[in-house]
């Protein structure tokens, strides 16, 4: 095997003795890693860890916890995701929501090749399991995030960047977002007597806030002097400021005084944040009072509310700071 070995170095790209550290080097590229998988794929393992430093934690959110894929329980036989692969998503802080698609997904991947083991498997393996996924009719974004599930365990948990650099992926979707004309945005805000659940609607679409960055907003990110919104942590971790219209800030003082909410803007009833199914529940009600035909979701309140600026003329979603009052209709003046 040691001829082998002393042979395949040989038919590297351009390979030095390096006399200090004792052993043949490379220069460090991607060609030349390709280079090195395809020579020693079946041969030899390759101990990634010097080619590449680990990519930065993501800063933008708060501690993962992730104990519930841990402790739930399984179906007899169905293999588990495997510990290093939770702690690794806890670690660089991912976000709940993309832990939980990763962990889903690759238990899928494991659980498809239930009697091998992961190291085992080779590109053309994960070809033909995503194959499988493309005939049983799955979408683009799904097959997107499943390769994106299995490339977490080889190059991140694993460390073996690159081990399944050539596989794939479908064509990115190109899509416009569903938008619902204004007037049946304020006939839902109208119809709406609860003023809580007011409130959250008018400030889903006229803010043009993520459900998540409604949930999180605290009382103090309302800027009544300004008339600004601080949005803290939105998505990529970055903040920004967006509007706030006069007649919501009306809204929201009474709001204020019947709820008198401790710390987040909306709170559950035991306090802590509103929960993001309550949110859906209210925006997907308020559709019906209105007789809105198509399935409303928060996030198309969003896509609703950039759509319109657009149409005004005003360009898109506030990326820092910007006001755009006299483009949202007479509700919000």
């Amino acid at each position: 095997m040691t001829e082998v070995i002393q042979a395949l170095k040989k038919e590297l790209p351009e390979p030095k003795w390096h006399s200090v550290s004792g052993c043949v080097n490379i220069l460090n590229n991607k060609e030349n890693l390709n280079t090195i998988f395809q020579k020693f794929k079946g041969v030899a393992w390759i101990d990634c860890r010097y080619f590449f430093t680990n990519r930065p934690i993501n800063k933008g959110n708060g501690d993962l916890s992730v104990d519930y894929f841990r402790k739930r329980e399984l179906p007899k036989g169905r293999k588990r995701c495997p510990e290093e692969y939770l702690q690794k998503l806890e670690l660089r802080k991912y976000a709940f929501n993309t832990a939980k698609t990763y962990i889903s997904l690759f238990e899928d991947f494991i659980n498809h090749f239930k009697e091998a083991d992961p190291l085992e498997l080779d590109e053309n393996d994960i070809r033909v399991y995503l194959q499988g996924h493309v005939q049983k009719g799955k979408s683009n974004s799904y097959l997107n995030q499943a390769v994106n599930a299995i490339k977490f365990y080889y190059e991140v948990v694993l460390e073996m960047p690159n081990r399944i650099y050539a596989i794939e992926r479908p064509i990115k979707e190109k899509k416009l977002p569903k938008v619902l004309a204004k007037d049946k945005i304020l006939k839902m805000i109208a119809g709406t007597y609860n003023i809580k659940h007011r409130c959250i609607i008018a400030l889903l679409y006229s803010a043009g806030l993520r459900r998540g960055e409604l949930l999180a907003l605290q009382i103090s990110d309302i800027d009544s002097s300004r008339m600004l919104i601080k949005v803290s942590g939105g998505k990529g971790g970055k903040d920004r400021y967006t509007l706030l219209s006069s007649k919501l800030l009306d809204e929201l003082r009474k709001y204020y005084k019947k709820y008198r909410p401790k710390k987040y803007l909306f709170e559950g009833e035991e306090g802590g944040k509103y929960s993001t199914r309550s949110v859906a529940a209210i925006v997907d009600r308020a559709a019906k009072r209105a007789m809105v035909n198509m399935r409303e979701t928060p996030h198309m309140l969003r896509h609703s509310f950039a759509t319109h600026l657009l149409e005004a003329g005003r360009g898109g979603v506030p990326h820092r700071f910007t006001i755009y009052p006299d483009t949202l209709g007479t509700w919000f003046q």
